[in-house]
């Protein structure tokens, strides 16, 4: 998403908490489209993490007229049964303490300047719900409705809310909670016959960000093969 975004000319802040490593990678990739972009560590869980790191961006890049929210973690109990009071926050705190934190220090200049793109990843089972993510599901259906109400309270200064919500994608944190075989086995029941690619999530997302999505707003945008489990 942020090479993505880079490609299409905005500057790109990238928030990190522990793969320091590869954000400077990703902030090399966006420099190398001939944008401007610094990486911030921050863990949006903390309200102090994400105002100095708001501040930095203010102070390098400028301030955001574009945030995407993808911080997001699993809880580790499969039965909710489980879940502790702990992880049940943990995974909270990062999926919606984060957005609360994230929008609430950016909207004052979006409000502003009467202009603003706000979108938050979403997932499939912030809708179908998932047997074995139970809390994960919780936060994710909390996101969408987040997006959907915060949207009509923002329209009127021109700021769009959205949530960009994908289906099974092929990526690190997928691979590392499935075997190959159950990778393949789960593109044969996507009517589309694939695992998704990033790209193409990150091309929803640039969509959402263009002036033709102005009137896009309060939005659950899916983008799943076809699949609705």
């Amino acid at each position: 998403m942020a090479v993505a975004l880079a490609r299409e000319g905005a500057d790109v802040a990238v928030g990190y908490y522990q793969s320091e490593g590869q954000a400077r990678h990703v902030v090399e990739k966006c420099r190398q489209k001939g944008v401007r972009s610094h990486a911030y560590p921050m863990n949006v869980a903390e309200e102090t993490d994400v105002e100095q790191a708001l501040l930095e961006v203010q102070n390098t890049l400028g301030s955001p007229d574009i945030l995407v929210h993808s911080a997001g973690i699993t809880g580790d109990s499969l039965l909710f049964q489980d879940v502790t009071p702990q992880e049940y926050d943990r995974v909270m705190d990062v999926h919606v303490r984060g957005a609360y934190h994230l929008i609430r220090h950016t909207i004052p200049d979006m409000i502003s300047r009467k202009h603003g793109r706000i979108i938050l990843l979403s997932s499939i089972w912030g809708e179908a719900g998932g047997a074995g993510e139970v809390v994960y599901s919780a936060a994710k259906g909390a996101i969408n409705a987040l997006a959907r109400a915060l949207a009509k309270e923002l329209a009127p200064s021109g700021i769009t809310v959205n949530t960009v919500s994908p289906g099974a994608i092929d990526t690190d944190m997928l691979r590392a909670q499935l075997s190959e075989e159950e990778l393949e086995s789960l593109a044969t029941v996507i009517p589309a016959g694939r695992l998704g690619k990033p790209e193409e999530v990150a091309k929803m997302v640039v969509y959402l960000c263009h002036p033709d999505a102005g009137y896009v707003t309060g939005q659950v945008m899916h983008i799943n093969g076809g699949w609705y489990p």
